[in-house]
């Protein structure tokens, strides 16, 4: 999921004058000069500076993604090509993306995609799944190593879009991969992933492992990246977040750890997990040694794997 930061307070400034139709010019052969001055490298310092003043975090990335999403091109060519204007119509397109990320509307909805596991993957996403984050990427490779030698089932639990289990079976055709979400909504949209990527993941809607039984000898390994946010602090989350990303896939109660809680719970279950196989859970940035205690109440051996800004992120309990 990732820890987003503070929003940046007051509205959303209105869209960037060089932007309107006529960019606020009068007509004639001067309003034709200066339209023509609106370059890509031009449209790209000028949206860079106002996502600035607006308080976007990445302000110049953002602006990369969308302009290149606007005319078609990679971000590359916003560089190779920084002298080429900019037509009436492009900017139109550009003018709508930019309202729309001044509203804070995360820009993996505004693409309606987003890369995943060094990018392997391109996934659809929308405002029914959590947008995948980069410190998920530490789970799906600690869960790989583990089954580099390894056969069986494996599951990952509150799915969303489907990004942990389709980047497991990417990896590994050979392994029985199945995902669940309490959220049709998103089970919707990870199945839509996984028929597009060509990817044969069983998708079942359940509450965490409620509603799916484990297979024969117990799942070889279990991956979870559930909501783990405290109720309160949901008020406080960046609006790209608390707007505009599903609330069921936020809310982790109280203390943001009651569904990883029962899910340990059931974990623990005879016949749930296979001898030597593992869970791995994601959680929040204060979490890592809450949720160790847990599965070592729990009997299992717990172990804690930092991401790349050197925070305790992922929390692997296994049975000894």
């Amino acid at each position: 999921m990732g820890d987003p930061k503070q929003p940046s307070a007051g509205a959303p400034p209105p869209a960037p004058g060089p932007l309107g139709a006529s960019s606020g010019s009068s007509g004639g052969q001067g309003s034709s000069e200066r339209r023509a001055a609106w370059t890509l490298g031009a449209l790209l310092q000028w949206t860079q500076t106002k996502f600035q003043s607006a308080g976007i975090s990445n302000a110049r990335l953002d602006a990369e993604h969308l302009l290149a999403f606007a005319i078609g091109c990679s971000r590359m060519t916003l560089y190779v090509e920084h002298d080429r204007p900019v037509d009436d119509a492009q900017r139109a397109r550009f003018r709508e993306l930019v309202k729309r990320r001044l509203t804070r509307e995360p820009v993996a909805y505004i693409e309606g995609k987003r890369g995943f596991h060094a990018l392997d993957l391109e996934l659809a996403v929308d405002r029914r799944v959590l947008v995948p984050r980069p410190e998920t990427e530490h789970l799906v490779d600690w869960m790989l190593e583990d089954l580099v030698d390894a056969s069986g089932a494996v599951i990952d639990v509150g799915t969303g879009s489907g990004a942990i289990a389709l980047a497991i079976k990417h990896r590994r055709r050979d392994l029985d991969v199945t995902a669940v979400d309490v959220s049709t909504d998103a089970l919707d949209v990870a199945r839509a992933n996984a028929e597009r990527l060509a990817l044969d993941v069983g998708l079942v809607r359940s509450d965490l492992l409620a509603d799916v039984s484990p297979p024969a000898g117990g799942w070889r390994a279990i991956a979870a990246n559930l909501p783990y946010i405290a109720t309160a602090e949901l008020a406080t989350l960046e609006p790209e977040v608390s707007v505009h990303e599903p609330r069921l896939a936020l809310d982790g109660g109280a203390d943001g750890l009651d569904l990883i809680r029962r899910l340990i719970a059931q974990i623990v279950q005879p016949g749930v997990l296979a001898p030597g196989g593992a869970v791995y859970l994601e959680v929040g940035y204060d979490q890592a040694a809450r949720v160790a205690d847990l599965l070592r109440a729990h009997g299992l051996a717990a172990d804690v794997r930092a991401d790349h800004s050197r925070v305790p992120r992922v929390v692997r309990g296994r049975v000894g």
